[in-house]
């Protein structure tokens, strides 16, 4: 058969050879790695709110929106979100109001024609760490670092692909070098990302004096993030609930009503003379 190739076919064998064993190290090297798209073999979590009659965990909320606030919040913006809704869920009415006085926000024109800065009130959203998004672009390298407000929702894998991404920093295989600025996470396509890791232990002192360990900040603040995707939540789980018991109720009743209509006709016995 090799008799038979062209003598250009021929000279491109040793090419070939070689990316195949370049293919077949790759493959081996990467053996082990984990892509944000392939679901299938992320980490299952057991969240505490996933089950049918389950609610968030509103204290992991409360601890979850300060390590976004501390941390988080220096890159992201979660511009979707306001203090008021905060209320009831993780905070009181004055902790909000607290919270939202303590950035200055921009306003205006007033009556002069002048933009100008005052306290924050409950209605005005977070703030975003920049101020528009090419200078987002130009401080990250290029990269606009994303809006948190849905990312559990928008990403492949939800809360499973943010945990894992935030616990997914290794260094690099042997051999393997990254250009300044990029870091190796196992969870994130590529496994080169830009944000440097994010979370370290006591990074984050809470009220409640739980641990602030790196695995619970990331647990809390994915919390924190579902939430914010899916305020309604608790609220749907709630009224799924109450239809669910409203319907098997009804089934219970209406079952009941059909043996006890029926059962004269059921049970009815027929007979015909014989010289019919």
């Amino acid at each position: 058969m090799f008799a038979r190739l062209s003598s250009a076919a021929a000279a491109r064998l040793p090419a070939l050879a070689k990316g195949a064993a370049a293919g077949v190290a790759l493959a081996a090297a990467t053996s082990g790695v984990v892509l944000a798209s392939d679901t299938g073999m992320l980490p299952k979590y057991p969240w505490s709110h996933n089950g049918f009659f389950s609610s968030f965990d509103h204290a992991s909320i409360r601890r979850g929106f300060e390590v976004y606030r501390q941390v988080c919040s220096t890159c992201h913006s979660m511009q979707y979100k306001s203090y008021r809704q905060l209320v009831g869920v993780s905070h009181t009415e004055e902790q909000a109001k607290a919270l939202a006085r303590s950035v200055e926000v921009k306003d205006g024109p007033n009556d002069e024609g002048e933009m100008f800065t005052r306290p924050g009130k409950l209605f005005d959203r977070f703030p975003s760490p920049y101020p528009n998004q090419e200078y987002a672009r130009f401080i990250n390298g290029g990269a606009i670092p994303p809006d948190l407000t849905l990312i559990v929702l928008g990403r492949p894998g939800g809360e499973d692909y943010v945990f894992s991404l935030l616990n997914g920093y290794k260094p690099p295989p042997a051999g393997l070098t990254l250009r300044d600025g990029l870091h190796y996470n196992i969870y994130f396509p590529g496994n080169a990302i830009s944000m440097a890791k994010p979370l370290t232990d006591g990074q984050v002192e809470w009220e409640d004096d739980t641990p602030a360990t790196e695995t619970q900040m990331a647990k809390d603040v994915v919390t924190f993030l579902s939430w914010a995707a899916q305020p309604e939540h608790d609220e749907r789980k709630l009224i799924g609930s109450k239809l669910t018991l409203a319907v098997a109720g009804a089934a219970v009743l209406m079952g009941y009503r059909k043996r006890f209509f029926w059962n004269v006709v059921k049970n009815q016995k027929i007979t015909y003379p014989n010289n019919f």
